[in-house]
């Protein structure tokens, strides 16, 4: 479980940041196989040209994924899938509660991951068609020294602020799915509040590096 939320660490920025660096959603976005194509690789080079991050910078990596990352995830959105049902139970600050300590989590985990694969490059799979306002962008993420390639499928879906991101599923695994499951187990023991104090409890502490590093 630990290797593949490290994978979803790496893979979820490296979309988001590409995102970022193509600026703001004009008239007609650029559809979201192009703005990943044409992107990705762009800011993969200005990641591995920047020497705090390579050496794993934590407060650098923590910014940059609160100021230049976050913003492209549909956070309100993504806390709701990951709670699932039980959302409705939560009052409004409760919800309010859930959406920050979710993003906390996320930050420090991305962060604790971020420097940990490094030299990858991304293979954009193109849309066929865009068919609405929901799409799914496949790519695979490819590792340093021949590892087998990585099945990373993008969910987004364009908003009034352009396209986001939503759901990230990695060879198969859904992130929001995952942490529902989690979150679930968490709420049946505890109620919503017990969720958010385990949440609260979780972001306390340092966060841990993954347990295998490539480097």
């Amino acid at each position: 479980m630990r290797n593949l939320r490290s994978l979803m660490a790496i893979c979820l920025p490296v979309l988001a940041l590409a995102l970022a660096v193509a600026g703001p959603v004009r008239a007609e976005p650029t559809p979201p196989d192009v703005l990943v194509r044409t992107t990705s690789e762009e800011v993969l080079r200005l990641v591995a040209e920047d020497k705090d991050l390579r050496n794993g910078n934590a407060s650098k990596l923590v910014d940059l994924i609160e100021t230049r990352v976050l913003p492209q995830f549909d956070m309100s959105k993504m806390t709701r899938l990951a709670v699932g049902k039980n959302w409705r139970q939560a009052t409004q600050d409760q919800q309010k509660q859930l959406i920050k300590e979710f993003q906390t989590l996320l930050v420090r985990s991305y962060s604790a991951a971020y420097s940990a694969y490094r030299h990858v490059k991304v293979d954009v799979k193109p849309l066929k068609a865009i068919d609405g306002e929901d799409v799914m962008v496949k790519t695979q993420i490819l590792l340093p020294g021949g590892a087998p390639p990585v099945a990373v499928d993008y969910a987004m879906n364009v908003t009034p602020d352009g396209w986001k991101i939503y759901n990230v599923v990695v060879e198969g695994v859904s992130l929001v799915t995952t942490y529902r499951t989690e979150f679930g187990a968490q709420i049946e023991q505890g109620g919503i509040d017990g969720l958010i104090r385990n949440l609260q409890e979780r972001n306390s502490k340092a966060p841990q590096p993954p347990a295998s590093v490539k480097k």
